[in-house]
């Protein structure tokens, strides 16, 4: 018995017209993932924002932060380091979830790194550099923002410290602070 090669499939070559007949495929499949992709992205920057939730305060060794007649304005702000972690400490208008109220004067605090990338945050007093840095121009309130200059993440402190726009999608860790006397003292920070 003789073997025979198996049959062979006849070749079709690919003419210069065929293949510009399919080139048209590279910059349409190209555009759909490009606006997939931006969708992804506005979706990450405008949305899936995690709420803070109630505090959950693992309390540490108490350390003073600054006495309360240096903070006598509402968004008057100070920066320091708690348990080795760049803090601020905001006197608000009104009370936060993890804040410290007494009277009319309300207090929160913050780490200053940043949930993105731990870059650390600022203070974004000015509504129109929010708007011309950050791209982010708040509708309902007028008032200063925690912004992180490295990847234009804003968090709203009257919002326990939410992210509202940017790349972070979770809320910066609060500071747990005591009143002791006339002076501010840091007690525990959220994990």
């Amino acid at each position: 018995m003789t073997e025979h090669p198996p049959p062979q499939r006849p070749y079709r070559r690919l003419s210069r017209r065929d293949l510009l007949g399919y080139w048209w495929t590279v910059p349409v499949v190209g555009t759909l993932g490009t606006f997939g992709w931006l969708g992804l992205r506005a979706e990450r920057i405008l949305g899936s924002k995690e709420a803070p939730g109630d505090p959950d305060f693992q309390m540490t060794e108490p350390a003073p932060i600054t006495e309360i007649a240096t903070l006598p304005e509402v968004w008057d702000s100070l920066e320091f380091s708690y348990e080795g972690t760049p803090a601020i400490v905001l006197r608000l208008p009104e009370a936060v979830s993890g804040g410290l109220s007494d009277g009319a004067a309300h207090f929160a605090a913050f780490s200053r790194l940043c949930t993105h990338l731990q870059c650390p945050v600022v203070v974004v007093r000015d509504p129109e550099v929010l708007a011309l840095a950050y791209n982010y121009r708040a509708q309902d309130n007028d008032h200063p923002q925690l912004g992180c200059p490295c990847h234009y993440s804003v968090f709203d402190p009257l919002r326990a410290g939410a992210a509202v726009f940017g790349q972070a999608t979770r809320p910066l860790s609060r500071i747990a602070l005591e009143q002791r006397g006339t002076t501010l003292w840091a007690v525990g920070l959220e994990t």
